[in-house]
């Protein structure tokens, strides 16, 4: 399991995410990024086209150059690929084919901020704000020790 600890900074909380187990952890603990965003991209990331792999049966055509994940065109949107509940326990059933606006969403920024698009998909659904920060372990100076435990869905 992906360790985290809890920081005190200004008087609010903050989980630091020390490696990319804790990050896989997370999203797979929300899954709200799935249920909010149009997932569209090139036609030719789709199996129709010679080297696509994204299953074109889990696609819509948008227009002559653009598809997109089906169910995330909707008014309240769901991409077809997304398994299990939101905020609890969630997974991509095409995750090692998945188009590329899946694999460039980054949840944290350069700096190890959390991706602000990340909290208002996470409002839209009635889950409360992530207060969390990305600092790989090798960062963390020799002088501080993290206390560590469990990462808990809406912790």
């Amino acid at each position: 399991m992906a360790v985290f600890s809890e920081v005190k900074l200004q008087s609010t909380p903050t989980t630091i995410i020390v490696d990319g187990a804790g990050v896989e952890a997370l999203c797979q603990s929300c899954g709200v990024c799935c249920s909010t965003f149009r997932i569209s991209f090139y036609w030719g990331e789709t199996t129709a086209a010679e080297g696509g792999v994204v299953p074109v049966e889990m696609t819509e055509q948008m227009n002559l150059y653009r598809s997109c994940m089906k169910g995330s065109s909707q008014s309240k949107p769901r991409c077809i690929a997304l398994a299990g509940n939101l905020g609890e326990s969630v997974s991509c059933t095409i995750y090692e084919n998945r188009p590329s606006p899946c694999r460039e969403y980054d949840v944290f920024d350069a700096q190890g901020e959390l991706n602000p698009r990340c909290n208002q998909a996470r409002a839209k659904h009635g889950f409360a704000p992530l207060n969390v920060r990305y600092v790989p372990a090798q960062v963390v100076p020799d002088n501080i020790t993290l206390p560590t435990t469990d990462i808990k869905p809406d912790s």
